[in-house]
C-alpha cells in the first residue's frame, strides 16, 4: 500500500534535476575552455528543461490534450525567444543607442 503512494517518479526527478544544477555549477569551478562550458550548460539545460516538462508538469500524461500543450509550449518558447533577441536587439546591437 505505502509503495503504491510513494512519488518515486517525482523524488527520482529531484534528485536528477541537483545532480544538473549541480553539473552546470560545476562549470563555474572548472578550468575549461569557453566552448566546453557553453557545451555543458546547453546539455544540462535541455536536459533539465525536459525532466520538469515531464516529470512535474506531467506534459505526456493525458492524450486528450496532448496537442494543446505542445501549441502552448511552443508558444511560451517564441515568446520566451523574442524577449531574449528584443532585449539583445535593443541593448546590445545598438538600436537603442
Amino acid at each position: 500500500m505505502m509503495k503504491q503512494l510513494f512519488p518515486i517518479r517525482h523524488v527520482m526527478g529531484y534528485i536528477a534535476s541537483l545532480v544538473l544544477s549541480a553539473a552546470a555549477l560545476a562549470v563555474i569551478y572548472l578550468d575549461l575552455s569557453k566552448t566546453v562550458d557553453i557545451i555543458i550548460l546547453t546539455v544540462t539545460a535541455v536536459i533539465q528543461a525536459s525532466l520538469q516538462l515531464f516529470v512535474f508538469m506531467h506534459i505526456g500524461e493525458s492524450a486528450d490534450t496532448k496537442k494543446e500543450l505542445y501549441i502552448n509550449i511552443a508558444y511560451a518558447l517564441f515568446v520566451g525567444l523574442v524577449t531574449i533577441f528584443g532585449t539583445l536587439f535593443i541593448f546590445l546591437w545598438g538600436w537603442y543607442a
